[in-house]
This record gives C-alpha cells, structure tokens and sequence, in this order.
C-alpha cells in the first residue's frame, strides 16, 4: 500500500527512539496502533456502505431488466393466462386438480376408464 522497505521502516525507529525515547516509545506505539485500528474499521464501514449501495443498484437494475422481460413476454403471448388455457387447449384448473400439492398429500382417484393392476403386486404369472 505505502511501499515501505526495511531501510525506510530502521531509519522510522531510529528517529522514534532519538525523538520519544526508549521510556515513552512502548506508549506510542500502542497509541499508533489504536489509531491505525480506528482507521480501518472506518474504512470498512464506509467500503461496506458503498459495496451495499452498489448491491441495490444492482438489484434495482435486475428487477427493472425482469420487468421488461416480463412486459414483453405478456405482449408476446396473450390469452394464456394461469386461470385460461394452456397450448393444449385443456383447462389449466382442471389440470392443475389432479396434481397434488406436495409429496406427502393425497393423491387424486384413480380413473375408471383404465384398467386396474392384478392384486397381489407384481405381474401375473405365467403358465
């Protein structure tokens, strides 16, 4: 960040000790320090505001980028509303009824017209 070398870093302590002194240096160093870590948690508060700020604006752009996606979609393909037709022509109600909700939940009747499996499980035997 600042590119300091090792000779930069002597020629700082041996000024600190010729100015501070031995006694003192130990304190100043610890002040330095609490400063230094004030300094950075200040920056990151301020990187973290403006890497939110950035976040929404992002997000704002997506959800305008979906809606227009969206509006020409509609405009692309209309009639085919969730309560209409599906391009099949069955009605999406009645489709939609004899699917069950989740895994667990009860499965619609069985149709009459089809014919049933043997009891017993499994195929019949045969002779």
């Amino acid at each position: 960040m600042f590119d300091i070398g090792a000779q930069e870093i002597l020629v700082i302590a041996v000024v600190a000790i010729i100015v501070i002194g031995p006694k003192d240096l130990p304190l100043a160093m610890r002040t330095a320090g609490r400063w230094i870590g004030k300094i950075r948690r200040v920056s990151n508060h301020f990187r973290a505001g403006v890497d939110a700020m950035i976040r929404e604006a992002e997000l704002e752009e997506m959800e305008r980028t979906w809606q227009e996606q969206n509006e020409r979609i509609m405009r692309e393909h209309p009639g085919q509303e969730m309560t209409g037709e599906n391009a099949s022509g069955e009605d999406i109600a009645a489709s939609q009824a004899a699917v069950p909700e989740a895994p667990g939940e009860a499965r619609a009747a069985p149709d009459p017209a089809k014919p049933q499996a043997a009891a017993g499980g499994g195929a019949p035997s045969q002779p």
